[in-house]
């Protein structure tokens, strides 16, 4: 049971060099980075919890994740990769320990698989019976098709990295307008994250445009640490500074840090804290 929630991050990776790689990665660990450390970094800026979030390059291997969420001490939840053919009970026996949903990282891909058929409705079925979540990370233009499929099936969405819009497209980008339209909608939440993955483009009009479709209620903040492929350009500091800037209201930053992902992400709260 947590007893007090400051802020909860939503996006974050531990990792381990030595750990099995997925043949088809597009990227790799650089160093170990483990809970112990995840957690001092989230204590060190006043943030009480986090959200560990599957790197692609594991694969459907999430031991490390999950070996992370029972050393947390109930601070962490978390969303795994996972084989489309995967039952429900094993989806169960990994909430037992702290996942809270899916991820599907189809970043950098030649071909997508079509949700529509196989063993995806029934993954999602499940997903949405669970009450978990599948968080998508997708270039934006490709969204278009994914995002509404997704909500069709009844589950949850949240989109990775304030739904990486074409660059040149900007808010008109197809997918980042299917994006908007399950935002309003209320069943699709967007992670304000991860802003220098976005191909040099200010941010700050995806933020606007996000708040004017649903409000902070319908945003999560995330830090991306390590910051992967950009370990050397990032720090922590900058990901909590970043947030100050996009959302300068107080109560709207509450309500992204602390009162959205507690009910997103299933984290306890005492009645004290409810109420205070």
């Amino acid at each position: 049971m947590t007893t007090n929630v400051t802020a909860i991050d939503c996006h974050a990776h531990v990792m381990r060099r030595d750990a099995p790689l997925a043949p088809d990665r597009h990227s790799a660990p650089k160093r170990d980075c483990t809970v112990e450390e995840y957690l001092s970094v989230l204590d060190a800026h006043g943030i009480s919890h986090g959200v560990l979030t599957a790197p692609s390059f594991y694969g459907a291997d999430n031991s490390l994740l999950l070996d992370a969420l029972d050393h947390a001490g109930g601070r962490l939840r978390g969303t795994v990769i996972v084989d489309p053919r995967i039952d429900r009970a094993s989806l169960a026996a990994m909430g037992e320990r702290g996942a809270a949903g899916i991820r599907l990282n189809w970043i950098r891909r030649s071909s997508l698989p079509d949700i529509s058929a196989g063993d995806y409705p029934h993954l999602f079925a499940n997903v949405r019976d669970l009450g978990w979540h599948v968080e998508i990370y997708l270039e934006g233009p490709f969204l278009a098709k994914v995002v509404p499929a997704i909500r069709e099936s009844g589950a949850k969405v949240i989109v990775d990295h304030f739904g990486s819009p074409d660059p040149a497209q900007g808010v008109a980008c197809g997918g980042f307008k299917a994006v908007l339209d399950g935002v309003r909608a209320g069943d699709t939440w967007v992670k304000l994250s991860a802003p220098y993955r976005q191909g040099g483009a200010n941010v700050q009009r995806y933020v606007d445009a996000l708040i004017d479709a649903g409000g902070p209620q319908q945003l999560v903040w995330g830090s991306d640490w390590p910051f992967v492929s950009h370990e050397d350009e990032i720090t922590y500091q900058d990901c909590v500074g970043w947030l100050s800037e996009w959302v300068p209201d107080e109560h709207a930053r509450r309500i992204i840090l602390v009162e959205t992902p507690m009910r997103l992400f299933g984290f306890e709260v005492s009645e004290a804290v409810r109420n205070a």
